[in-house]
């Protein structure tokens, strides 16, 4: 793992929710639809509520890093089918295919736009989208609450998959 890469795209959210929930942006949508006031959000303790983001932001990347581009999938494997070593034989199926891969297929998964289709998709479209949703629907929160919120981290999780799986 990269781990100045993980630190960096656990920038990107806090980077990202300054811009979108702005209120030029997206913030006052935001406000209504949370049922957010100016007197709540100063309330707030704001040094442990920004450091505790950026906790959650390093376990987000740690997890982006993961689905944003195939190596640790491939390791995976490996260590299942070298029992532990991840050292295959060259001549073995497994090391036939470990240098397929490397040969052919790493570089491919290794850019921005490979990182950000995945982190886009799979960890924005098919697990935030899901979970924001489920999360609305039981709160009885709008459409326009989903729209603004999941919009958020669907953005957020296709940069940091890009910038984790380009940066290697």
């Amino acid at each position: 793992m990269n781990f100045l890469a993980i630190i960096v795209a656990a920038l990107i959210p806090m980077i990202v929710g300054f811009i979108w929930y702005h209120p030029k942006v997206f913030g006052n949508t935001w406000m209504q639809v949370a049922g957010m006031t100016e007197e709540k959000i100063k309330s707030g303790n704001m040094a442990l509520i920004f450091g505790l983001s950026f906790l959650l932001s390093l376990l987000l990347a740690v997890s982006v890093h993961t689905i944003s581009f195939h190596d640790s999938f491939v390791a995976g494997a490996l260590y299942y089918v070298t029992d532990g070593t991840m050292n295959p034989d060259p001549a073995s199926e497994a090391g036939r295919w470990l240098e397929y891969y490397k040969t052919n297929l790493a570089a491919g998964n290794h850019t921005f736009k490979h990182g950000a289709f995945h982190g886009f998709f799979i960890a924005g479209l098919m697990i935030a989208l899901p979970i924001m949703g489920t999360n609305a629907l039981f709160e009885r929160k709008s459409f326009k609450y989903v729209a603004v919120n999941a919009g958020y981290w669907m953005l957020t999780l296709m940069l940091m998959g890009g910038l984790l799986a380009a940066w290697q």
